[in-house]
């Protein structure tokens, strides 16, 4: 019998596995491939956590995958002593998220181990920020983030508020992998926990907090003092967790004019109005982009469910049109926007760095210069970006974490949270709108003022989907492809530098020479090319996807995106 056939009737007889779910579990008997896909393997905790498809099976999200995670992280809290110290549980509006969130932190009670979980839906940067506020030595976000609605996730949050990283994140991984009994797994009524002092219950406290921290980041309330009035701001939360502290923190600096999108406002993990809750796809903005003609808006910002991205649209001045903001644009946006208030106010420090990954654009690397800010690059995931922000407090705040992006449509300003705030970058661009609202401009005219002030620097990125057993395996079979038989030229640009983050080495192609990475073990690809162009490959740590990125830098837009468009196809090419 097939290993997953064998899963599939161990499941069906498991005293663990409720009545309910049995009953599932047979309607399916007949279906091969339902079974196959269920089973074939366990719901990988992996260095993200979990996600996948909710329903019952060992390759789904339930109760039961869930519990055995919390269970795991559960016993190496208790190796690290951290029971007292307790855990902070935040979750967003997906089918179950309250389920899942709740059945979590009833796991970790009767193990002996605290919990503070929000009374409602939260966006994740707020409990990475309730982590550090309250001392916990862990964090759990229950989200898929922009996923379409059949998924959900569980991520896990270490002390400093960031999400796990080496080695704490292979010892949970151990310890999660252990539990293979369902019936291992504690559990506990939540009238018990509460009488117990386990079970805390949070909410406006930490969002009171949480808002002031945001606001200590300003850097220029005169230009919002001065021009709010005249900024006509939409908003959409994608039926997430972003309304009220977006409407909230904006009304409290000043901002009047916010329209709301109503089709969208509702948290709803259906998310009825789009295909799928990702700011990253225009077709997520049709109703937006209808509110904004109505209202004559600015700008048009929409963050996902959970309310770590942000995507955005600027009115072109000229045509009255409005253009979309990629995650690299609006990330430069920010930087830019930042480090030259902090200049004029005379706050720039001399110790001050930004942060960005190494898939996003190098147009960051000429405003660091420009500014006199040190640059750091690091592998892709906010969790890399938290750790060189760690290190800078460990080696006695060497450098002050001024920024951090990446090309993801994820950025936090400063360090109030240790994972991507999409309320705190709503904040900044409404702001940023109105300081360049004063000299005559949209944040599109001044996206055009840095390609001037910098250079036309451009990027873009393609995923292959393959789901299944077979498309894992293509996958696979493409990164060793690449990996075995580099290439040395693409779209008729020299490859200069082959990196293999797997290897952690970089080849220079001109001199033989090899160096290391200086960056922990990734299956990444990295080809930097003659010409002030790039582009890298990487498998999804989330997702069936193979994902492919690409930078130039043009003359002019024209330019630039003709340089990209013939990168894009070589790519395509390469991937064959």
């Amino acid at each position: 019998m097939e290993k997953y056939k064998v899963k599939y009737e161990q499941w069906l007889n498991d005293l663990a596995i409720s009545e309910v779910d049995k009953q599932d579990l047979k309607n399916i008997e007949n279906n091969e491939k339902e079974i196959e896909d269920r089973f074939y393997k366990d719901l990988e905790f992996g260095t993200a956590g979990l996600r996948g498809v909710i329903g019952i099976g060992t390759n789904r999200m339930n109760t039961y995958t869930v519990t055995k995670a919390t269970q795991g992280l559960a016993n190496y809290i208790i190796q690290k002593g951290g029971q007292n110290r307790g855990v902070a549980i935040a979750y967003d509006s997906r089918r179950m998220s309250v389920e899942f969130s709740e059945q979590a932190a009833l796991c970790l009670n009767a193990n002996g181990i605290k919990t503070y979980r929000f009374d409602t839906l939260r966006p994740t940067p707020e409990l990475s920020f309730a982590v550090r506020e309250l001392g916990c030595i862990a964090g759990i976000v229950v989200t898929a983030s922009h996923n379409p609605p059949e998924y959900n996730g569980y991520k896990v949050y270490w002390e400093d508020g960031a999400q796990i990283v080496e080695p704490t994140d292979k010892e949970i991984i151990a310890e999660v992998n252990k539990v293979t009994d369902l019936s291992a797994i504690k559990k506990i009524e939540k009238s018990v926990a509460e009488s117990q002092g386990l079970y805390h219950t949070i909410g406006a406290e930490i969002d009171k907090k949480y808002l002031e921290e945001l606001k200590k980041l300003v850097v220029n309330q005169k230009a919002i003092d001065e021009t709010q009035k005249d900024i006509r701001i939409v908003y959409t939360p994608l039926h997430g967790t972003g309304n009220i502290p977006v409407q909230t923190i904006l009304k409290e600096l000043g901002f009047e004019n916010i329209y709301v999108v109503k089709e969208q406002a509702d948290p709803d993990g259906n998310f009825p109005t789009v295909d799928y809750p990702n700011p990253e796809d225009p077709k997520a903005f049709k109703l937006a982009l209808e509110l904004a003609k109505e209202k004559d808006a600015d700008i048009i910002l929409a963050n996902d469910p959970d309310a770590d991205r942000l995507g955005v649209y600027a009115k072109n001045q000229t045509t009255g049109e409005y253009i979309q903001f990629n995650g690299n644009m609006t990330g430069n946006l920010i930087a830019e926007y930042i480090l030259s208030q902090k200049k004029a106010n005379g706050t720039l420090p001399s110790n001050g760095a930004i942060i960005k990954t190494i898939v996003s654009s190098n147009l960051t690397d000429a405003i660091a210069k420009s500014y006199h800010v040190k640059l750091f690059s690091t592998l892709t995931g906010f969790k890399n970006v938290a750790k060189i922000i760690r290190g800078f407090e460990e080696n006695n705040n060497e450098y002050e974490c001024l920024y951090s992006y990446e090309e993801s449509y994820g950025c936090i300003i400063g360090t109030h949270a240790r994972d991507k705030d999409g309320i705190v970058a709503v904040m900044t661009l409404c702001e940023a709108a109105c300081y360049y609202k004063q000299k005559g401009m949209t944040l599109w005219d001044a996206m055009l003022a840095m390609y001037e002030k910098y250079g036309y620097y451009k990027e873009k990125q393609f995923s292959i989907t393959l789901k299944g057993i077979e498309g894992a395996e293509q996958i696979k079979q493409m990164m060793e492809n690449m990996r075995k038989h580099p290439a040395t030229e693409i779209a008729g640009e020299k490859v200069i530098f082959f990196g293999d983050y797997q290897a952690q080495n970089i080849h220079n192609n001109e001199t033989g020479e090899d160096v290391s990475t200086n960056l922990p073990k990734s299956n990444v690809l990295y080809f930097d090319l003659a010409g002030d162009s790039w582009c890298c490959v990487r498998p999804s740590g989330t997702e069936p996807k193979i994902k492919f990125y690409m930078g130039v830098k043009g003359n002019n837009l024209e330019d630039a995106d003709e340089k990209l468009e013939e990168l894009e196809i070589a790519m395509k090419e390469l991937s064959k």
